[in-house]
């Protein structure tokens, strides 16, 4: 029995790393750690940004046996007032960029995501790229809760090899704000954020850092509050696949 937790960077993942054990897989092409949790092997992926690392290499190692339970996550822009930075919002479908075609959540996981404390949402817009703007997000929020760039495609593949998949985020950046850096300019071709870009782009815009050192802090506070929330999720989620497997 198998749960895969996907996460876009390791900034998002590392709260939770702390936690627990995990050991990372030896891969050239993928970031992939794994631990037990009730006799069920917990798996997490760094996908990049915008999921942009192959899934070539994620097919090999991580679907050569069965995943039950595929979790989308990290942090997300909120498009609605009502959410707020730190929230933890769990998704009954995921929304592709340009496109009329959703991915449908799993309703047990989603049932359990609220009893632990999750948010329930109508949706998640999975964008193409980084929604700087307010203005922006204001308008995405007529169709969505929530802004990041990675479930669709994470939960399609997964549904493609008979996983039952979920999407929860926590809101890193509120619907009234403007991110303080254009993001869009700071991924690396691995799709992680290049520090030597974004150094740049600071000294191009020095006024910039106050913003910048406010969202680091609010990013940071969001990945551990997700971070305790993957911690009781996954616990409660183990031995009820456990007693699931018994049972076949």
């Amino acid at each position: 029995m198998r749960i895969l937790v996907t996460f876009a960077v390791d900034a998002e993942f590392a709260p939770w790393r702390k936690l627990r054990q995990f050991q990372r897989k030896a891969s050239a092409e993928m970031e992939y750690s794994v631990c037990q949790v009730g006799g069920v092997e917990l798996g997490v992926l760094l996908t990049g940004i915008g999921g942009k690392k192959a899934w070539t290499e994620a097919t090999r190692i991580i679907w050569d046996s069965d995943v039950d339970v595929c979790i989308s996550s990290g942090l997300a822009g909120g498009l609605r007032p009502e959410h707020r930075a730190g929230e933890i919002l769990a998704a009954e479908k995921v929304v592709a960029a340009g496109s009329d075609h959703f991915v449908t959540c799993n309703a047990s996981l989603l049932q359990c995501a609220t009893d632990c404390g999750a948010k329930r949402v109508r949706s998640f817009y999975t964008a193409n790229r980084v929604i700087v703007e307010s203005k922006e997000k204001r308008e995405l929020g007529a169709i969505a809760d929530a802004v990041e760039m990675e479930s669709s495609e994470i939960l399609q593949e997964a549904a493609a090899f008979g996983a039952r998949g979920i999407a929860v985020r926590a809101i890193s950046d509120t619907a009234d704000e403007d991110l303080p850096l254009d993001f869009n300019r700071l991924a690396s071709d691995s799709g992680d954020v290049s520090l030597l870009k974004v150094f740049g782009e600071v000294v191009a815009s020095p006024s910039s850092i106050p913003a910048l050192v406010r969202f680091g802090r609010r990013s940071q506070v969001a990945a551990e509050s997700l971070a305790g929330f993957l911690e009781r999720y996954v616990s409660t989620l183990a031995p009820v696949l456990t007693q699931a497997g018994a049972a076949r």
